[in-house]
């Protein structure tokens, strides 16, 4: 069996670079995300904070965080803040106000921990465990916007 003139055998290397071009591509619109790694605060205290502002829309989230007391609060408002700005960046054909972004996912996961030592009565030792967290927040646009979005192009291409 023989290949046809017409068909051009091509290298595993050009598709290679073409996949891996059309991912990026890809991942220049959508979803932005944001990392915070290594927090020096239990997973269990950020979680709290986390499913507070998890499915909300961007402004009511800022405004939970900037006042609730909880102390993780404040390292959660700079990485949404980081990740808005990461949206921005993706899409500036789009204004913020018009966007109307919301936290599609917030995942709290454990890091390292420091493990010492405490002096215990008796000459024992309690071993005390200072805990971090590693915070991946999500940001994107709410679905029925975009579905709208969608809708509007198909027409003018129409036209």
């Amino acid at each position: 069996m023989r290949m046809e003139a017409t068909e051009k055998k091509v290298k595993r290397s050009v598709l290679k670079r073409e996949k891996r071009d059309a991912v990026k591509e890809a991942a220049k619109t959508g979803p932005a995300i944001a990392y915070l790694n290594d927090v020096p605060t239990s997973p269990r205290k950020m979680r709290l904070v986390a499913d507070m502002i998890r499915g909300e829309r961007v402004a009511k989230a800022l405004n939970l965080l900037k006042y609730e007391a909880k102390h993780p609060a404040a390292r959660m408002e700079k990485l949404l803040m980081s990740a808005i700005a990461n949206w921005e960046t993706k899409n500036k054909d789009v204004k913020l106000e018009e966007a109307d972004l919301f936290v599609k996912e917030v995942h709290v996961a454990g890091g390292r921990m420091l493990k010492r030592l405490r002096p215990a009565p008796q000459g024992r030792a309690h071993r005390v465990r200072k805990r971090s967290n590693h915070v991946t927040l999500v940001v994107d646009k709410m679905p029925a916007e975009a579905a709208k979005e969608k809708k509007v192009v198909a027409k003018e291409t129409k036209e």
